[in-house]
This record gives C-alpha cells, structure tokens and sequence, in this order.
C-alpha cells in the first residue's frame, strides 16, 4: 500500500478552532446622537461558521501544538473542520446553536476528505449560555468548564483581541481557551505539573482553497503497465469530493496513457465503508465508452482501484455500475467483490 500511517500522539489542545472575520468599531465624539445600546452577543459571535477559510495556529511547548484547520462542510447548524498538525489529521463536526457549542466528532487519521457531518459519536460542550461570568458545566469524563472572563486582552502572533476567557479544570491539569467575537478560538493554554502548551491564532487565509496532492493511475496498453501521475488538487468548503476527483481524472493528461474515466460516465457515489473498502458506483454506460478489450478493461479497473485505494489508504474497492456489481462481456463481479488495490508494479509518469 501506499502509505501505512502509525499511531501518532497529537496533543489536543484547543483544535476546535473556528475561522472568522475581524470586526473594527469607530469612535464616537460629544457631539454624537447618543449610540444605540450595544446588542448582546451570541454564542454565534464567538463561533461563527465561516467557509472557504484556512486558520494557522502557531505552538509553544510541543511540536503538535502548531497546527492549521480548514473549514470541509457546513450544513444547517453543524461545521465539519479538518485539523493537521503534522503529525495526524482530525476530522471535528460540531454543531452551533442558540444555547450551545457541541464537539460531535472528533476521528483521528481521516487523511481523506468525505462528508462526516452525521457521523457524531460525542457530546463535548464548548461553550454555552448564558454567556455570563460564572457559568458552568460538567463533561462526561468528570472535568468541569466555567466562562472565567468576558473581556480578557488576549495577544497572539495575529494581533490582540478581547476574548470570552473559558477554563477547564480536571484532577491534574487546566486548559484555557479564548474566543474572539467573529472570529472564534485565538489562543488555548494546556497547563500541567508546571508544563505549558499553548496554540495561538498566527494567520488566517480568507476566501481560499484546500490543496492536497491526488495520485491518479492510468493503464499504457502499449507497455502493458500502469502509471500514476502526481496532482495537485484544491477542494473549497461543502465540493463533493467524487465531483472534484471526477473532473481531475477526465483532464488529458498524455496520449499514451489510456483514459479511465470517459468524459460521458459520472461517479454516482464514493465512500469509505464500514470495513474500510472503497465504494465507487459509476454510472451506465462506463463499459461502453471504455470499449476495450478484456485485458485493457483489467487495467482500467486496476487504475481506479489504485487511485481511490491509494486515496483512501484502503486495500480494497468493489465497483459498481448504477448500484449493480460490475459486469461486462469480459468481466462478472459477484455482489461486494473488490478490486485489490496492487502499487508492486505501478510506475511514475515522468
């Protein structure tokens, strides 16, 4: 297989962050109406869901403590946020209403992109109503999180701002999150037997894609082999990832490498499944537009199997033509029979 990823140990520490905009506020003078009352903020304020946003955090104490987040999905009330820190990649869901902030999902070592909104297996409360000094609330794991402050000057790497102060206490340690208004998490300290680790807001990119680097495999009849070809693919908030890869695939890359993909055949469906095997149903048509013979289609079917196994680290893809296991005049697959994903002999397109 490509790439076999080990256990890495990644310091969790504030990676709930949220991308925003800065607001400024102008001055008024004596000879000014009398100002509007200040309407009182929302737990939205302090946790906007912003797309197409990329924040940067840099770390103190711990090589995992710096870290980047982008934006995936947004839907309704809930935010799906990728996390890399180096080390690993942490898919969050979260869900943002009126009264609270709620961590549905945290899933370490998703280095694929796929839609996981529904797919919460937690219940951690971030923030809550009423945000007033004072109030609090216990976790399932015993730690207990009070709103400390409502106006801490909080300085980071990406300047200063007056933060909501929120404080987690547990038996052996402490964590310190601030929230800006519009813009979301700025700092997080974790504090233990005199240890400190912090993450602070450096940069944030507005209106700006994800890029990942896809290998894409295509069959050479000629030399009978299957070459790859590195791209760079970019991804913005809420793209379905079968589209995107779609379009990549179907772009010529060289006459001698066959095409996998025919320009009239869509990806109906592409998931990783409960067993960790790649699902990819193409739509009616994709054996009549690759025309080829029972050794090429062979290939054709090796090249897709390699590039979304290669993509989602699975050793296994079941193709499916229109929901039905995948038949041809050469070829019969029987229902959930897989491709196994084969790089031994795959060589780079240069």
């Amino acid at each position: 297989m490509k790439k076999k990823f080990g256990r890495r140990i990644m310091i969790c520490i504030g990676i709930l962050t949220l991308p925003g905009m800065l607001f400024g506020c102008s001055g008024s003078n004596s000879n000014d109406p009398d100002p509007l009352p200040e309407e009182k903020a929302s737990i939205q304020d302090y946790f906007p869901m912003l797309e197409n946003v990329r924040y940067v955090y840099e770390g103190k104490g711990n090589e995992y403590a710096t870290y980047e987040t982008y934006t995936e999905y947004t839907f309704g009330d809930k935010m799906q946020q990728r996390v890399e820190n180096g080390g690993t990649v942490v898919n969050q869901v979260y869900q943002v209403t009126e009264e609270k902030v709620t961590r549905l999902l945290a899933r370490g070592e998703t280095y694929y992109r796929e839609n996981m909104l529904e797919k919460g297996d937690m219940e951690e409360v971030l923030l809550m109503e009423p945000l007033e000094v004072g109030t609090t609330w216990s976790l399932k794991d015993g730690r207990e999180r009070t709103i400390t402050s409502l106006d801490s000057k909080v300085e980071t790497p990406s300047g200063s701002y007056k933060a909501i102060e929120v404080i987690t206490e547990s038996k052996d340690s402490t964590t310190t999150d601030y929230y800006a208004k519009g813009v979301g998490l700025v700092k997080s300290v974790f504090a233990s037997n005199g240890v400190e680790i912090s993450s602070s807001l450096k940069e944030m990119e507005a209106d700006t894609d994800r890029v990942e680097m896809v290998s894409f495999y295509y069959p050479n009849i000629e030399e009978d082999k299957i070459y790859y070809i590195n791209k760079e693919v970019s991804f913005k908030t809420n793209d379905v990832t079968s589209d995107v890869l779609e379009k990549e695939y179907k772009e010529s890359v060289d006459q001698t490498l066959g095409v996998v993909i025919p320009e009239e055949t869509r990806i109906n469906e592409l998931y990783l499944d409960e067993n960790n095997k790649v699902r990819i149903d193409l739509s009616t048509g994709f054996v009549q537009a690759i025309n080829a013979g029972g050794g090429y289609e062979s290939m054709i079917l090796q090249s897709i199997a390699n590039t979304f196994g290669h993509y989602y680290n699975a050793e296994e893809v079941i193709i499916t033509i229109d929901k039905k296991p995948y038949e041809s005049g050469h070829l019969s697959m029987k229902e959930d029979q897989s491709v196994t994903v084969d790089f031994e002999n795959a060589v780079e397109f240069r």
